[in-house]
This record gives structure tokens, C-alpha cells and sequence, in this order.
């Protein structure tokens, strides 16, 4: 596990890939990132596009299913995008040490 993140497992669902467009979409359906009572599923779509200097610009749009009338506290939100955010940058870091692993 990554230091600092705080999720035992996750389990998704991809729900959409379109190539042609470079986007994706998945669904977080358990693990820890749902809160037990308060949020059923989080569904995550990611388009990736060219960035004027080289590489790439992800883009994320977050949707929090909650159960029943719940409400999610807006810390909830920006601390779940902040271990998201630590996780893409180890995946980057990785993959800019590791260029064979995807080329």
C-alpha cells in the first residue's frame, strides 16, 4: 500500500471505455472508500487529453451515490480527492521510473 493512503481494497466496475475519445468510466461499488450508511456506490468518469507542452491533462468528474436522504460533508469530498490525487501521483511517478511497463 502507497504511504498515506488509507484504503485496505476497493472494488470497481468499469462501466464505459471509448477509445476513440480517450475516456472511461468506472464505478467504486466496496471497499473502503464507501462509507458504511452513507454512500452506495462513486462513480468516476476520466477523459485524457494532450497537453499543450507534451503528455497529458486528466480530467475527473466524481458522482457520490448516497443511501437513501444521506449527505455527504464536503470534507468527506475534498479528503477522498486527496487520497485519489496521492494515488495518481505514485501511479505517474511509477510510470515515469518504469517507461518499459507500458511501452
Amino acid at each position: 500500500m502507497h504511504a498515506g493512503l488509507q484504503f485496505n481494497y476497493v472494488k470497481h466496475k468499469i462501466e464505459a471505455i471509448d477509445k476513440e475519445n480517450h475516456t472511461y468510466s468506472y464505478s467504486v461499488i466496496e471497499g473502503d472508500a464507501l462509507v458504511k450508511g452513507l454512500v452506495e456506490k462513486i462513480t468516476n468518469e476520466i477523459k485524457i487529453l494532450p497537453s499543450p507542452e507534451g503528455g497529458s491533462i486528466l480530467k475527473s468528474t466524481n458522482t457520490y451515490y448516497t443511501v437513501g436522504d444521506a449527505e455527504i460533508k464536503e470534507e468527506q469530498i475534498m479528503a477522498g480527492k486527496e487520497k485519489a490525487s496521492k494515488l495518481l501521483k505514485g501511479i505517474e511517478a511509477y510510470l515515469l521510473a518504469n517507461p518499459d511497463a507500458y511501452n
